[in-house]
This record gives C-alpha cells, structure tokens and sequence, in this order.
C-alpha cells in the first residue's frame, strides 16, 4: 500500500527559450510546486499527499502541466492560483477541476499538432 493517497505531479522541465514547444519552468512552475506544498501543509494533507517536481510530461505545449495519480488527472495551463481550487476540489472531493482538465480533444489536437496536420 502506498504510503500518500495522491501524488502530485507538477512539470518543471526546462527547454532552451527559442523551443518550439516551450517548457514549464517558463511559465511558473516551480512556483506551483511550492504553492501545492504549502496548501497541503496549510491543510494539513502533507503526510496524506504528496507533490513533486516532474521532469518532461510530455505536454509542453498545454502547460504548466499537473498529473494526479492514483486517478491520472491532466490539468493544462495551471496557475499558482488554480492550486487552492484543486486542492478544494480534486484533492479533497474527489472532483477534478474540469475548467483546466486535459481533454481527450486535447490530446488528439496536440498529436496532429506535432505531426504537421
């Protein structure tokens, strides 16, 4: 048994500034992380959750981007400000924030996107 019921997973990966697909770490991430450990330690979740810096998720183009496992919930475009609302929602009632939710519409424009369509 995992010793965390969530896991918080938060892209920091950092691209050169003249990359296509841009990079998280341009766009705040490394503040995310710290606004996501400090609500879990406000609400007193940090030994219930867990967040961590992420290497590459892979979805350059849509982030900021957060991963929560054990649901596997993508959340794009993710501000410092978003975090309460996801901790709120998601974190605690089991209600993913649908407004910054990866859709599978999503995924597929990124695909044809990186393939040239």
């Amino acid at each position: 048994m995992s010793r965390f019921e969530k896991h918080i997973f938060i892209c920091t990966n950092e691209r050169p500034p003249d990359n296509p697909k841009g990079c998280c770490a341009a766009k705040n991430s490394h503040e995310i992380v710290a606004c996501f450990k400090e609500e879990l330690h406000q609400r007193g979740l940090k030994d219930k959750m867990r967040a961590n810096k992420a290497g590459c998720l892979d979805l350059c183009e849509l982030g900021p981007t957060v991963v929560v496992y054990p649901e596997g919930v993508w959340y794009q475009h993710v501000t410092p400000g978003d975090v309460p609302e996801i901790v709120a929602a998601h974190l605690l009632g089991n209600r993913p924030v649908e407004r910054l939710r990866v859709t599978d519409e999503d995924w597929l424009q990124l695909h044809a996107l990186r393939k040239g369509k």
